[in-house]
Order: C-alpha cells, then sequence, then structure tokens
C-alpha cells in the first residue's frame, strides 16, 4: 500500500482517499490551499493523518512565501495557518500540529525558518509513526487469541500516517501469531469502513465481515463479538471521546451486551484544556453525502437530511483508552492527564 501522506521533493504527495478502494491514485500537492482542500473534502482523514498533512501543507505553504522580511514572514505564516485551522474542527491533532509549526518558526533569516518547519513536519509525522506502533503494541495485550473484533469507521494506516490505533492494535496483535478476526462497519454516510477498513484489512490478511451499521446489536446479542475497538479525533480531560458518528451507540450497545469497549489513539488526540467531551466542536458536513452516494441520489429530491460528523462517547462506556505511554482506565481525568505529561 501506498503512503498516506509523503514529503516528497519539496512537496507534498498524499494517496487519495476519496478514490479507494477502487484505485490507489497518488496525488502531488504543491500548493498549500490545494493542502486545505484536501482535508476539507477527505481526500486524506482521520485525526493523526490531518495533523501531519497540515503541517506539511504549512512547510509547503511557507516555502512559498517571497520576502526576506522575518515580520513579513511571520504575518504571511499566520494566515496560512489560520487557514488551516478552518479546515476541520473536531480533531484536535491538527491544532496542535499548527501549534507545534508556529512554535517551529525561529531562525536568524527566513531562509533558516523555512528549513525549520520543514525539519518540524517531518518530525510531527515520525512522532505520529512512533506514537501509532507503540500503542498498537500496547493494545494488542488486550486480544486475545482467537477473538473478533468490531470496529467502525476507518483508524488504519491511511488514517494516522502511521501504523493505525484501532486497526494497529489488530495488526500487532496479528504479527504476533494471534488469530483474530473483524466485524467491520460500512460506516454511514462515506463508507470509510466498506471502503477503506475492509480494503486495509483485506491487504493484511485478516479475516472480516463487512456490516451495515444497524447489525452490530444483532452480532453482539448472538454472542461473535467479543470487544470493540475504535479510533477518536479528540478526546477531553474526562475521558469523553470524539469520533465518527454511530459510535456512541456502539458504545451503548457493548454496554449493554457486557461486551469491552476500547478506543485507541495517540496522546496528540488528548485535549486536556477541555474539562468536558461536550466541549468538543462537532463538524456538521454537507447534507448531501446523506442523501448521496458518490453522486447519486439515493433520497427525495429536496428531503431535509443532518449531518453530524462526529458524536461524543462519555467515559462510562468506555472500558479503556489504549495510548502509546500507556493503557488508561477508569477514573480517566488523572490517568489523561499523566499520559499526556509522559509524552512531553
Amino acid at each position: 500500500m501506498a503512503s498516506a501522506v509523503e514529503w516528497f521533493e519539496g512537496r507534498l504527495r498524499i494517496l487519495d482517499q476519496s478514490k479507494l478502494p477502487d484505485g490507489q491514485v497518488l496525488v502531488t500537492l504543491d500548493n498549500y490551499r490545494d493542502v486545505v482542500a484536501a482535508i476539507k473534502e477527505m481526500r486524506v482523514r482521520g485525526a493523526p493523518a490531518i495533523g501531519v498533512t497540515a503541517a506539511y501543507g504549512i512547510a509547503l505553504g511557507a516555502s512559498g512565501i517571497k520576502t526576506a522580511s522575518k515580520d513579513d514572514f511571520l504575518a504571511q505564516l499566520n494566515q496560512i495557518m489560520q487557514t488551516f485551522c478552518a479546515s476541520r474542527p473536531t480533531a484536535v491533532n491538527l491544532f496542535r500540529a499548527i501549534d507545534r509549526m508556529r512554535k517551529a518558526a525561529a531562525g536568524d533569516n527566513v531562509a533558516e525558518m523555512k528549513k525549520s518547519l520543514i525539519s518540524e513536519a517531518r518530525r510531527i509525522h515520525e512522532d505520529e509513526v512512533t506514537a501509532t506502533r507503540e500503542l498498537s503494541r500496547l493494545g494488542a495485550d488486550l486480544l486475545k487469541d482467537g477473538c473478533t473484533v468490531l470496529t467502525h469507521c476507518n483508524a488504519g494506516p491511511l488514517a494516522t500516517a502511521g501504523y493505525g490505533t484501532a486497526l494497529g492494535v489488530i495488526r500487532a496483535a496479528k504479527e504476533r501469531g494471534k488469530r483474530v478476526s473483524v466485524f467491520v462497519t460500512e460506516t454511514r454516510p462515506l463508507l470509510q469502513g466498506a471502503r477503506l477498513t475492509a480494503w486495509e484489512l483485506m491487504e493484511e490478511g485478516i479475516p472480516m465481515t463487512l456490516i451495515t451499521d444497524s447489525m452490530a446489536g444483532y452480532f453482539m446479542k448472538r454472542g461473535e463479538i467479543d470487544c470493540v475497538i475504535v479510533g477518536a479525533d479528540r478526546i477531553a480531560a474526562n475521558g469523553y471521546t470524539a469520533n465518527k458518528i454511530g459510535t456512541y451507540a456502539l458504545a451503548v450497545l457493548a454496554n449493554a451486551h457486557g461486551i469491552p469497549f476500547y478506543v485507541a489513539a495517540p496522546t496528540s488526540t488528548i485535549d486536556l484544556s477541555l474539562t468536558s467531551g461536550y466541549q468538543i466542536p462537532i463538524e456538521e458536513r454537507n447534507p448531501e453525502e446523506v442523501t448521496h452516494i458518490r453522486g447519486i441520489p439515493i433520497a427525495p429530491k429536496d428531503v431535509t437530511a443532518a449531518n453530524p460528523a462526529f458524536d461524543i462517547t462519555p467515559s462510562g462506556y468506555i472500558t479503556a483508552i489504549i495510548t502509546e505511554k500507556g493503557i488508561v482506565r477508569a477514573p480517566y481525568t488523572g490517568g489523561l492527564r499523566a499520559m499526556v505529561s509522559r509524552s512531553l
């Protein structure tokens, strides 16, 4: 599989996720506005991957600034960063990456600052690769040989620009020789499960079964699911978690059936500035994503549709949060704070 995000000869190259699974289409971006558009249009998606892509996009934008004045350079750089801030509101990795890039804009002259920004973008990418590998290693301990996992949306290499979070745990368990099979929800409205997760698992040779979002309770009741593992786009200080719409319903179902519900995410996804998950901004996307599938209408013309991209899962439904610094269980406030402190 081609890399989801790659800095290539002074430009950014992405694997266009909107084209999967029909084909692996690599797109080279040489303008930061094109990078912003790729994030908005979900050609790049997944909280860690969004952060990495934005970092490279800022470095790309900085390289195109034509001034020798440090003050002018920083003013234009700030405008570029603000453009990225407005691209997607929920994934905190985006804002953490922007903050790191802002701090990296240092040097005696503009040329040095541009080099520093490229170096920092690469470090952000490397940090996500390292974090997702380590959290996957730790999370694999939670999976028993022969277990069946249910996952929602997509949290593999495509979404992380690294090893994966929820899918990384499954991959790591397989690498240890554990027999693991997976139920994959289709993940309406954009079908990230059907298009992306199913494709990644098949590429890895991991047994999987695709189901509609509404089938999860049926298979839980039949005793065919041993645990649920999902990723996250932002985790508040109290352990409340924002993830793809439909995650909350799965957590409630898992709790009703006594099934462990795990969240796998790097510490870059933890936002201690928010005391409650209900403070997390929820992105509202175009209703046409609900009324159409790949441009084909599936509902009556002019029907009213809602399209929140994420929902919030209260920490009471979460069995554990898997990070690269350790596995956190309730009460989450102190444990998450300790994990973030270890990452600093």
